[in-house]
């Protein structure tokens, strides 16, 4: 079959990959004028991590990714409030962790089918008309297209979703908070392999060393309503407003903003939809079910639903509705566990009191402690999902 598919972020190649395997043609359509890269360091580990292995890439992944040894909780004056040590983390999910920068395990996956499948930069979907032998896809810029299926594979704020499940769907649910994220070079001071954080009541800023003299800042803090500040000077304007008032190494952070020109940003929500699919289109990764940033395992599950859909497709071969309900069918329990275990992190990222913050700092050191770690962080690690093998 001809299949569409609407971003090119982790979830959409990762399709096209296991979609081309079986013999489908699938045609990548991404708004950004080139491969996007950047973004946060994101956690990589579980059943995404064993999604990398089928692929081949998962020695690329861990060449690219960082070992974490530890993470931090300090003072503003940069002394030590609490530590814990990532080593039950890895236990808990034998040894297949690593925390990598988003945009180099998107291209990572992309390299996989650069030159094998037809990708549409600088173009978006405009319109979807289906009718009884397919979809015709009409875009901004090129002209309309038919295809046989079409996926939205274009994140929390999905295009597709919009245009096909309607605007009164509602699906986003809203977490209560922001996150912005940057790059930066010639940052001192350097703390190499251990994510140091910086926490006041309903606000966090963490700050964790990358290759080639590079710095992240990841800004997290507490919003009453969801907002899109817009262009990047705007972004730095409102991010500096919720850190006003911060001392010591927060406020040099705050001044490190200054010099640059690309700050991500969005808000911390989940998408919850009753279907995952309707008609001839369907959804996966963010767009189906966004776990958010909390759960920390959102691009590991992003290929976990793009390999079920394309080999429940391989299985259905024309049957494609039967393929769109057997893929939601083993997901949507796991995806809406992670869910709850995302909700149940929030206080962890974003503690409202400052009595929240000390008692979250004590059950850091007390986590610290081998036996007790294992057995607390192995229950939400794990995951509890028979992944088939499809023979792609």
């Amino acid at each position: 079959m001809k299949i569409a598919i609407s971003g090119a972020g982790v979830a959409g190649p990762t399709l096209a990959y296991w979609l081309h395997r079986s013999g489908h043609e699938p045609t990548l359509i991404e708004y950004a004028p080139e491969f996007r890269t950047g973004g946060y360091v994101v956690d990589f580990w579980g059943v995404g991590f064993t999604i990398a292995q089928r692929m081949g890439i998962e020695s690329a992944v861990r060449e690219l990714g960082y070992q974490v040894q530890s993470i931090r909780s300090a003072h503003p004056d940069g002394r030590t409030r609490a530590s814990l040590g990532v080593e039950p983390f890895r236990r808990a999910v034998g040894d297949r962790f690593t925390s990598i920068p988003r945009g180099d395990l998107a291209a990572t996956v992309y390299a996989t089918i650069e030159n094998d499948v037809e990708t549409i930069f600088g173009d978006s979907i405009t319109a979807v008309d289906e009718h009884t032998g397919g979809v015709c896809i009409s875009l901004g810029r090129a002209k309309s297209r038919e295809f046989d299926l079409l996926i939205g594979a274009d994140g929390l704020h999905s295009n597709v979703r919009r245009l096909t499940f309607g605007v009164d769907s509602a699906p986003e649910h809203y977490l209560g908070c922001a996150v912005a994220a940057c790059v930066v070079e010639g940052y001192r001071a350097r703390d190499e392999l251990v994510y140091v954080t910086y926490t006041e009541p309903g606000r966090s800023i963490g700050r964790f060393s990358l290759r080639g003299d590079r710095t992240m800042f990841l800004f997290l803090f507490r919003y009453p309503h969801p907002c899109d500040p817009g262009e990047t000077a705007a972004r730095k304007t409102l991010v500096r407003n919720q850190f006003v008032n911060a001392r010591g190494e927060c406020a040099r952070i705050l001044a490190a903003l200054e010099d640059i020109d690309d700050l991500y940003f969005d808000v911390v929500s989940q998408i919850r939809l009753d279907r995952w699919s309707q008609g001839r289109t369907a959804l996966v990764g963010d767009a189906a079910a966004c776990v958010s940033l909390l759960a920390g395992e959102g691009t590991g599950l992003a290929m976990t639903e793009a390999y079920v859909l394309a080999g429940e497709l391989q299985r259905a071969g024309d049957g494609y509705r039967r393929a769109f309900d057997s893929y939601e069918a083993r997901l949507r329990t796991f995806v809406e566990g992670k869910q709850k275990s995302a909700e149940k992190f929030l206080p962890v990222f974003a503690t409202r009191t400052r009595l929240g913050v000390w008692f979250r700092d004590v059950v850091m050191n007390i986590l610290d402690v081998v036996p007790r770690a294992d057995l607390l962080l192995g229950r939400d690690l794990r995951d509890d999902f028979d992944l088939p093998d499809y023979s792609m």
